[in-house]
Formats: C-alpha cells, structure tokens, sequence
C-alpha cells in the first residue's frame, strides 16, 4: 500500500480488490504535481510519442487541468471501446490483475508521486496509470490486445507461464516502440510517463532496438529498477494484436528447453534496427548517476 495516502488507508478494498477513487478528496497540491508532470511530458513527447497517444488524452479530456476523475473519464472511455478505469489499493495478485483486463477494466492507483521527487515511483501512481496506459485504451485494435492479454494471462495460470506474460507486457504495453510512417515513436506507457527515458529509448546509442518478436520476448529478462537495455519495436498495433491473439500453449512447452536471454542480448535471426553499445548499464545505469550527484 502506497505511503501517505490515508485515502486508501481508510478503505477496504472489495472482493475484486477495488476501492473508492473518492477524487474530491485530491488536495490542491496533488492536483499541482499531476498539471506539472502533465505539462512536462507533454513538452518532452512532442516528435517522441506515438499520434494514438495524443489522439487518447485528447479525447478523452486529460488535459483539462488536476488529476481526472473516473467518472467523467469512463463516461467517455466506455461509449469508445467499453472499457473503464477502476481504483486499486496498490499491486494486487496477478489473477485480479488479468482479471479485470479480462472484462475491459483497467486497474490505477489511486496516490501520486511526492512533488520534491518527481521521478521516483516506489510503484506505479495515477500519472503512470492514467496519462501512461488509458489514452491508448481509447484505440480499438489496442483495446482489443489488452483484453486478449487478459484472457491470456487467466490461461497462463495453468502453465506456471506468469512470468513469461509478464516479460510480454513489460516489453509491449509498458516500453514498446512504434514504426510509424514519421519515424519511431513510443507507445509504451512506461516510456510515455517518464522524461528521461523518453529521451533515452528513441536517441541514446545505448540500448538495442529490435523488431518484435513473441518467443524471443518471453524468453528474454527485463530491467525493472533501471532504463531498459533493449526496446522491441513493431509496425502496428494490428501486428501486435494478430501475434497475440493465438493459443500460447505450444509456445508454453518449448520454452523450458530453451535458453533464457538477458536484457542486453542480440541474437541469430534477430532483426536488428539498432545494436547498442550498452554503456549506459556498463557505467552503472540510474545507481551510477545518483552516486555522482
């Protein structure tokens, strides 16, 4: 549970772990620190983030200045694609969590980042959650591949495939990157929400860029404290959507006898846009940076 949010503190959360937003309680300062962060990203994303995005906040009125209310927000989400947005405590079990994708129900945190310390999150907050991940929501393709990640991540279960999915929806929905016919941009909320990395996937030498590819992302570990070391790109959200939207059964049982890929690997078959130097994680990443200051 967040610290700090004795909004949360005071509720039990019901059976589907979900609780009252309660926006009328957001203090002016809440609401500040989300028009800042709203207000820089935006400045930030400008040639950098995919049009979807922009075409999401815009219909959806995420600009209108504070943190959204949900309910304003699902009355138009709803008529859009049928999903809608619902307050959780914090991380919840990973059956709830595809659960709720399962059924067009997107999960957000109800508590935002502290003002003095703009890019430390101790986990995912309502900027994240909201300007991040639901403008793409508003995208039917997409709308359609969070659900079938939903129904997906249920089957997994059966698999002991948790981690595997998890790889698929951190290296997609939270630091994917999009061809786009004006360039490379990003899709991924991860990304979107974040100043610096926004910078760092698309312009840094850094990292790997690779096309997308289902088995050779979910054999493949993941940077959760840090820049991501590579970024899979697609073509298009359809391309991503037909990927997926198959039995990963037979992927499920071939996996044990493969080898298990690190964050920085390129491999035979890969199709490479860019073979990074990996320097920043060799000088030491985010940890290296905050020692120096």
């Amino acid at each position: 549970m967040p610290v700090n949010d004795p909004i949360v503190a005071e509720q039990t959360p019901a059976a589907d772990f979900t609780i009252d937003q309660k926006w009328e309680r957001y203090s002016r300062e809440e609401h500040e620190i989300w028009n800042t962060l709203y207000d820089r990203q935006m400045k930030v994303l400008k040639g950098r983030a995919a049009p979807e995005h922009f075409k999401g906040l815009e219909l959806l009125n995420l600009n209108e200045g504070g943190i959204p209310d949900f309910r304003r927000v699902n009355e138009k989400l709803e008529k859009l694609t049928g999903w809608t947005v619902v307050t959780v405590p914090g991380l919840i079990p990973e059956k709830d969590f595809y659960d709720h994708l399962a059924n067009r129900r997107f999960v957000s945190g109800r508590f935002i980042r502290d003002g003095e310390k703009l890019d430390y999150l101790p986990e995912p907050d309502i900027f994240h959650d909201v300007f991040g991940h639901v403008p793409l929501l508003t995208q039917p393709v997409f709308a359609d591949y969070m659900e079938a990640y939903g129904k997906g991540g249920l089957r997994s279960l059966q698999f002991d495939a948790i981690k595997h999915m998890a790889r698929l929806y951190w290296y997609t929905v939270e630091f994917g990157l999009i061809n786009t016919p004006e360039g490379r941009r990003i899709y991924g909320a991860g990304i979107v929400s974040s100043s610096a990395e926004s910078v760092f996937c698309l312009e840094a030498r850094s990292p790997n860029r690779i096309h997308f590819d289902l088995e050779r992302i979910m054999r493949t570990d993941y940077r959760y404290d840090d820049f991501q070391q590579t970024y899979f790109v697609i073509d298009s959200y359809d391309e991503l959507m037909e990927a997926t939207y198959r039995d990963f059964a037979p992927i499920y049982e071939k996996l044990p006898g493969m080898s298990e890929l690190k964050p920085s690997d390129v491999i035979e078959g890969d199709k490479v846009y860019t073979r990074g130097t990996q320097e920043y994680a060799k000088a030491g990443g985010l940890t290296a940076h905050a020692e120096a200051v």
